[in-house]
């Protein structure tokens, strides 16, 4: 039986749709209407009743993001907190855990540079080293590479699921394998991968994983999440803890809250976290499978378009590939190349050798293209993208 999705009902439900031609969705996808009805609504109440109050009079909805979150990971709730995003939720995570001279910690080549420079600070302060796992012939994490590095001195593998300049997916099912062999705690990026496949933390065997509601699953901006395990909770202290996070018990003592929300802060934009789990609904309405079928089908014809025009090149590596299309045009700078196609309002973003330096220098590459698709857009919109980016070729040469 041939695999239908609802387009026309997606598009319907996005309203942005009607403006843009919108593949950016690796930076902040469209917010669909229920989404954004939610947040509005409640920023709505907090001007007519006051913060406060409206908070009081939403709690069920706040607290019913939990609830959507455990659900998309396949966890409990208590092990989810919700942060401002996905950055500070990964921090939380890395910045709880100790670190002393010798240590290793091991990430991918195309680690985020948010994530990188992080763990350089804290080998600076404490002794610890950070070691890159090689990639294998496919660009992805060698997973054979990392088995020859485990020794007693790492005491972390953390890996970006789906890097932010490329279609690549990481092989994170079997590095979280080895990671539970080794009792090595395993951090995971999945800024860019929830909400565009289906995510289990159990099948992962990840110990912590953070993620935003901007991207692929189309919530407002300025929400994220990070799922820590249950039974590795006690070996983090959050690097930050305040009355929310802990109870100051009495003159000199406290104590943390005994679920993932020691990670959290006390105040929070509740309209934005209700918008999230409202978003974590509607993606959870399309199917995890559903939507990752077609982004799939939806960049490979992408890809497919692109490569044989001249002086195109697509960049994307892996093994599996997701709804990220990175590129570049032989004597046309990936600036240029975004800024006439905003002319036509078409939205792309761009990947620079400062948010990957370790990927993009072993490839020799500065700057590309980066064109992200998601479930809304169409076969039509594609066309239309790859008639503009052949024209640009053209006039390159």
């Amino acid at each position: 039986m041939p695999f239908v999705f609802d387009v026309q009902r997606a598009r319907e439900e996005t309203p942005g749709c009607a403006n843009v031609l919108h593949f950016n969705n690796a930076g902040a996808s469209l917010l669909p209407e229920p989404v954004l009805s939610a947040t509005l609504d409640h920023l709505r109440l907090e001007a007519q009743i006051g913060g406060y109050e409206a908070a009081d009079h939403a709690q069920k909805q706040s607290e019913h993001t939990y609830d959507a979150i455990a659900t998309l990971l396949h966890c409990s709730r208590d092990e989810v907190a919700l942060i401002e995003n996905a950055t500070r939720a990964w921090d939380m995570a890395f910045y709880g855990m100790r670190f002393q001279a010798g240590d290793r910690i091991l990430t991918s080549i195309a680690e985020y540079a948010s994530n990188y420079i992080a763990y350089l600070q804290v080998a600076r302060k404490t002794g610890a080293v950070v070691e890159p796992i090689p990639n294998d012939k496919y660009g992805q994490v060698d997973v054979e590479a990392l088995q020859s590095m485990l020794d007693e001195r790492v005491k972390l593998i953390s890996v970006t699921h789906v890097p932010t300049n490329g279609g690549l997916v990481n092989p994170v099912q079997a590095i979280g394998k080895l990671a539970r062999q080794h009792h090595i705690p395993f951090l995971v990026d999945a800024c860019q991968s929830v909400g565009q496949m289906p995510i289990d933390v159990e099948q992962i065997g990840c110990d912590m994983l953070s993620a935003t509601g901007r991207k692929y699953l189309r919530g407002p901006r300025g929400t994220g999440f990070l799922y820590v395990r249950r039974a590795f909770l006690e070996q983090l202290e959050p690097p930050m803890l305040d009355l929310h996070a802990a109870t100051w018990t009495t003159q000199d003592s406290y104590e943390m809250r005994p679920d993932a929300r020691r990670f959290e802060n006390w105040e929070g934009n509740v309209a934005g976290r209700i918008g999230l789990g409202v978003a974590v609904d509607y993606a959870l309405n399309w199917g995890l499978e559903n939507i990752w079928r077609r982004l799939k089908a939806l960049a490979y014809q992408l890809r497919t378009q692109l490569s044989p025009i001249p002086g195109v090149i697509v960049h994307d590596r892996g093994v599996n590939q997701c709804g990220i299309v990175t590129f570049t045009i032989e004597g046309i700078t990936p600036e240029e190349i975004k800024h006439q196609l905003a002319t036509e309002k078409i939205n792309v973003s761009i990947s620079d050798y400062n948010s990957t330096l370790l990927d993009m220098e072993s490839r020799h590459l500065n700057t590309m293209v980066r064109a992200s698709l998601h479930y809304y857009n169409t076969e039509e919109e594609i066309e239309r993208f790859c008639k503009h980016i052949d024209r640009m070729a053209e006039t390159a040469f």
